[in-house]
């Protein structure tokens, strides 16, 4: 069914386990390339990793390292005029574009291809170009996924010293003089610039330079400054996704990571789509630029967090792990809106496990299944509560007329029992040690006044 492809492997950055990279067939016969990563043992779901403009998929293999530890089965694609994929034009280096209805065929042709290798649910992730194309196709009816996480989707545009309305117009006077295939503003078609100091992309000098190992080992994969023609696709993408009405189509959760420090999208676009989106949360991750999953570990590690917290209610792990698991899930379950900061994920708490799954109202169908284990816990534990009672209402009333009598007959017994409440007391919120600590009480009480105690157990 599929040719097979290759990956481009460095020592920096080995090929991850289980890999089969294929051709497959886009729209108007365009030759795509995709890769399929399985991870040993039974699978909790599979990830559709789409990366941003001028991203292959090997600039992935340490996230979808990440994924498949997880349980993930991971399937990773180089768009259309990027990677090893069909380039739009002749030359190579230039990021040219047609519109965003191929990307879209694109993308459709991709799920159908390997819709019987990828168990749900299905978790859509995508950064950059591919955040604002997954979105797109989530608007268009895509009803596969059971949730999304966006790193820095491209909503909108900056343009530096120029205002889009400007941007807009130039690229309008460009289209009409024929000039779609010319690079935006003349810039140079090189695929990089070299300089760690000057980048806008992370602050990790190590995966900044293994990127770029990877281009270099296949100068293939380098993309170089977009044309006029695809800063009209760009515009005409954000533009669809500018429409209220449009984003409240898509009901499942969809979470958008912003880069605090971006200069290359429109945070703010960002933060108006988390508000039309029924199930949308916007998280900003202070300080990061663009690359929020190629920045240093604390940054990059909130999107992590970020997701074990959706799949925790959509993609459950194994009955076997979810004993071990489930705090990653909640190191991330803040309010809507709440930024998170910049640490390691933090060992969560038990207490934050119910609201995020069984109080979530806004839950769509997927978290509901998934919200079904942790509901029946709370329910297992009032069943066991209820025997207990149940068992304790029978001892007390074998003998209440006896107990009445012989506390009626003894009315100086109460402070007998005052030591007894006192000490349950003790022992269900003081630690062990301070209650062991009460010998003195016990030195107090006589030998004669074992009887009251044996009074006071029944109303324990």
């Amino acid at each position: 069914m599929f040719e097979p492809a290759h990956l481009v492997d460095i020592p920096d950055d080995p090929i991850p386990p289980g890999a089969e990279p294929v051709w497959f067939v886009g729209a108007g016969g365009a030759k795509l390339r995709a890769a399929l990563f399985t991870p040993p043992g039974r699978a909790r779901g599979s990830v559709v990793l789409s990366g941003g403009r001028t991203e292959p998929i090997e600039k992935y293999f340490e996230t979808i390292r990440d994924l498949m530890d997880r349980g993930f089965v991971v399937l990773a694609h180089d768009w259309r005029g990027q990677g090893l994929s069909m380039r739009e034009l002749p030359d190579r280096l230039k990021g040219h574009a047609r519109g965003y209805k191929a990307f879209l065929e694109d993308y459709r042709r991709l799920l159908n291809a390997f819709e019987s290798r990828l168990p749900g649910p299905w978790v859509a992730i995508g950064h950059s170009m591919g955040g604002c194309l997954t979105l797109l196709a989530l608007a268009n009816g895509e009803r596969r996924f059971a949730g999304a996480v966006l790193s820095a989707p491209m909503l909108g545009l900056q343009f530096g010293k120029f205002s889009p309305v400007v941007a807009q117009a130039l690229m309008r006077l460009n289209l009409a003089l024929g000039r779609s295939g010319r690079y935006v503003l003349g810039q140079p078609g090189q695929p990089f610039d070299d300089a760690f100091d000057t980048n806008v992309l992370t602050h990790d000098a190590r995966r900044f330079a293994r990127y770029r190992a990877q281009v270099r080992a296949n100068p293939d994969l380098a993309l170089g400054a977009p044309t006029w023609g695809w800063l009209d696709f760009a515009f005409r993408a954000t533009g669809f996704l500018a429409s209220s009405a449009r984003l409240r189509t898509v009901t499942i959760p969809v979470e958008i990571l912003s880069a605090a420090a971006d200069r290359l999208v429109d945070n703010a676009a960002q933060a108006a789509a988390a508000r039309n989106l029924p199930q949308g949360r916007l998280i900003t991750v202070p300080g990061a630029y663009h690359e929020i999953l190629m920045e240093t570990d604390d940054m990059r590690n909130i999107f992590l967090r970020v997701f074990d917290a959706l799949t925790g209610k959509t993609a459950p792990q194994p009955a076997e792990a979810t004993k071990s698991t489930p705090a990653a899930t909640v190191a991330v379950a803040p309010e809507p809106a709440r930024v998170p900061e910049p640490v390691a994920p933090p060992v969560s708490t038990p207490a934050k496990v119910k609201p995020t799954s069984a109080k979530d109202k806004s839950a769509p169908p997927p978290k509901a299944s998934s919200a079904r284990p942790i509901a029946k816990s709370p329910a297992k534990a009032v069943a066991k509560k209820q025997p207990t009672k149940a068992a304790a209402k029978p001892a007390s009333a074998k003998s209440p007329a006896a107990k009445a009598a012989s506390a009626k007959a003894a009315p100086p017994k109460p402070a007998a029992k005052a030591p007894a409440k006192t000490s349950a007391k003790v022992a269900a919120v003081k630690p062990a040690a301070k209650v062991a600590a009460k010998p003195p009480a016990a030195k107090k009480a006589p030998a004669p006044k074992a009887p009251p105690k044996k009074t006071a157990k029944p109303e324990a």
